[in-house]
């Protein structure tokens, strides 16, 4: 009996030693049983290192070194160029339904707002006063003409003010979005013969077409009536930002994307097929509601038509062009 007493005891006692460790705080120095894992003989970022003769800590990667999964010796498939550095004109995979649709997935996510539904650059960023520069058609003989390699290097490496996807839209994407674009400049141009052997309803998408054309009209008109018919070297100086041409066009003589609009009026303008002709205000008017008329010597055929824009618009355009002509 004495014995089962102590016992008893013995674990009470164990009980409350225990229990008593709980919540409990101290100043003593933590136990370090790895005292080395605290204070590491190592430098920091941007520390001198003695030990390199240009007491760099921080080291360059031995010189052709490849991080791991980024050994893209793949040109036609991650460049979009051949051996020669040309541009290919096939798509490095098997363009199944899938894969279109994997593509317009990807389109009406990073694309649709600047290039539009059918890629006809009238996205809906594109058409509001928010200062970018049009983005152009995808239905026009250069885009048609371009390879598929360029148009997913334009993706992968962006061009002129369109910035690089690359971060956002991984190397299978990028072609997947090549092909629906493909998709969407043959669907602009099918006949109504050869939509009928599908199931389609023509009806329906006249009424659609015409419903955003009246919509179209209708913001034209508002933006008629807001300016008030107004003309002048002002508002056109406004237009300019408004319209982001600045982005291509500068105002100090520098070159550009396009030529610089200081000194442009009444000078001569050279012409891709050879011709030349004085820029005068037709010529600027011109060049303004169909860009694609009569291309300079040197600049691609990469300006979208401003049309859309009202006539008093496009004339303080003018206006603020040739007021420009002597600085």
């Amino acid at each position: 009996m004495k014995l089962g007493l102590t016992y008893i005891t013995a674990l009470l006692l164990l009980s409350v030693a225990l229990m008593s460790c709980r919540g409990q705080t101290t100043d003593k120095p933590p136990l370090r049983h790895h005292f080395n894992m605290n204070f590491q003989e190592r430098f920091n970022s941007q520390q001198e290192n003695p030990f390199f003769e240009d007491g760099m800590a921080m080291r360059m990667p031995v010189e052709g070194t490849v991080a791991r999964g980024n050994l893209r010796h793949d040109l036609a498939l991650y460049e979009g160029l051949d051996e020669d550095g040309n541009y290919i004109d096939e798509i490095p995979f098997d363009v199944t339904r899938d894969f279109l649709y994997r593509g317009k997935d990807r389109y009406d996510i990073f694309c649709q707002m600047c290039h539009g539904g059918t890629g006809d650059g009238r996205g809906i960023i594109m058409t509001g006063e928010y200062g970018y520069v049009p983005a152009p058609t995808f239905h026009r003989t250069d885009s048609y003409n371009m390879p598929n390699g360029e148009l997913y290097s334009a993706i992968a490496n962006g061009i002129r003010t369109m910035p690089s996807y690359a971060t956002q839209i991984n190397v299978k994407d990028r072609w997947a979005i090549v092909a629906y674009l493909r998709a969407l400049q043959r669907s602009q141009n099918i006949s109504e013969e050869e939509m009928d052997q599908y199931d389609v309803d023509i009806a329906e998408l006249q009424e659609i077409y015409r419903v955003e054309q009246e919509r179209e009209e209708a913001r034209a008109a508002a933006r008629a009536a807001a300016a008030d018919d107004e003309v002048s070297a002002e508002m056109g100086e406004r237009l300019i930002v408004q319209q982001g041409c600045q982005a291509c066009h500068s105002l100090d003589g520098s070159p550009g994307v396009g030529p610089t609009f200081t000194g442009l009026f009444e000078s001569e303008v050279t012409f891709v097929d050879g011709t030349s002709a004085i820029a005068d205000e037709e010529y600027l008017y011109e060049s303004i509601v169909d860009p694609g008329a009569r291309i300079t010597e040197g600049y691609d055929n990469v300006m979208p038509p401003y049309a859309h824009l009202s006539e008093s618009e496009i004339q303080s355009l003018v206006e603020f062009i040739k007021s420009l002509a002597d600085e």
